[in-house]
């Protein structure tokens, strides 16, 4: 059980806190006692102080007192309103909680009986305070990705050029081809390729069939039903002016989601959500809006070589799960997708050489899969087998 301590010397506070069911608690008025009785005589021994505000600066060598000695304590501050700048100044010199002055015994013995229940993760004397899921690049590895960009871009200079030139004769535009992407721990960049499609190629997306994305499933198309909602025109505008989804029931048997510019079926939009999740990875075959120097540099993977300056900088690694487009990485933030980002970010990874071997049909869950596992087994051997096996499938025939 954790011990509880009342610092403080109001009459009407420490009479209620002597009714709290099975629970003895220890009262003090000076700062120094209440830490010498929360000096804990075992290790995993904890203690909720119930600290009665006063004068401020008072307060705050209280608390700051009891901080430094003790790091095993819940401190809950007894108060009624408090102005933005007090609560500040509490909560920086260390206060938890904060309870109102006039509560009775039961909201104390609530009160306590919530925090104990919770005893392992509001005093893990192990662990950080707090902890954020985050992956960090081990030094090994990032060592080795400075040393192996900065080399090939110099020995690699003479096709940077050459590229460079081949894509300014063809075609009007930047060499350079920039794109936000998402990768380690969702982390934003600018993606650096040589451009290798027209400056028009994100317009030109729009007018391309989606039978042309290579890795999307393949569905026969159902026949849509039209389901009418005896809602009349002025109730269903109002409904969409909320300006959020809400659901209403059409004949006591489906939901229908309305947004701001929908009506949806339930079950057509979780179909249409898993379809968009399953379909993340885009790749059109046979690509029109791609330059002849573009289907050259594709085909030979020079358009990637900039991404060598991405790795010197840091925004990814030479080896490691393939840094999505905004709009692919938005579908994949369920909780069975988050490990594919709790990982290093690469240039080349371990569904590519999988794929290349494949002959470059493998499935978007199947990519997902490998992601995941490249981010639970990476090491230096697994790094160095799928950097050979790249080199040797350099040279392709399929576009992937």
């Amino acid at each position: 059980m954790i011990g509880v301590v009342y610092l403080g010397n109001n009459p009407k506070t420490q009479e209620r806190l002597r009714y709290i069911p099975g629970q003895l608690v220890r009262m003090t008025n000076a700062y120094k006692d209440a830490a010498q009785i929360c000096t804990p005589h075992v290790s995993n021994e904890h203690f909720i102080v119930f600290f009665e505000r006063n004068v401020r600066n008072e307060d705050i060598t209280a608390i700051t007192y009891l901080r430094k000695k003790c790091h095993n304590v819940y401190i809950i501050l007894i108060t009624n309103n408090m102005s933005e700048e007090e609560r500040n100044i509490y909560m920086k010199c260390g206060i938890n909680d904060t309870i109102v002055a006039e509560a009775s015994v039961t909201e104390l013995n609530k009160k306590i009986m919530f925090i104990s229940d919770r005893e392992s993760i509001l005093f893990d004397d192990q662990a950080p305070k707090y902890r954020i899921l985050k992956f960090k690049i081990p030094v090994w590895k990032r060592l080795f990705d400075i040393v192996f960009s900065g080399l090939a871009i110099i020995l690699l200079s003479p096709i940077f050029i050459i590229t460079a030139i081949a894509i300014r004769l063809e075609s009007p535009g930047p060499v350079l081809f920039k794109s936000k992407r998402v990768g380690t721990n969702y982390t934003i960049f600018d993606f650096l390729k040589f451009r290798s499609m027209y400056i028009d190629a994100e317009d030109r997306l729009k007018e391309l069939s989606k039978d042309h994305n290579q890795y999307a499933e393949q569905h026969e198309e159902e026949p849509k039903t039209t389901v009418t909602a005896p809602l009349g025109e002025e109730a269903e505008q109002e409904m969409l002016d909320m300006g959020m989804e809400s659901m209403m029931m059409i004949d006591d048997e489906e939901i229908m989601l309305v947004g701001d510019d929908f009506v949806m079926a339930e079950s057509d939009y979780n179909k249409k959500k898993e379809e968009d999740i399953n379909n993340a990875f885009v790749k059109i075959e046979n690509d029109p809006r791609v330059t002849k120097v573009g289907q050259f540099i594709r085909k030979y993977s020079i358009d990637e070589l900039p991404q060598l300056f991405n790795i010197l900088k840091g925004d990814m690694s030479i080896v490691g799960n393939r840094p999505l487009p905004l709009y692919e990485a938005e579908k994949l933030t369920a909780d069975s997708n988050i490990d594919r980002f709790m990982a290093p970010a690469g240039l080349t990874g371990l569904w590519q050489v999988e794929e290349r071997g494949k002959g470059g049909n493998m499935s978007a869950e199947e990519r997902k899969q490998l992601d995941i596992l490249y981010g639970q087994t990476y090491c230096f051997t697994l790094d160095m087998k799928i950097i050979f096996r790249t080199i040797f499938a350099f040279v392709q025939k399929e576009n992937v």
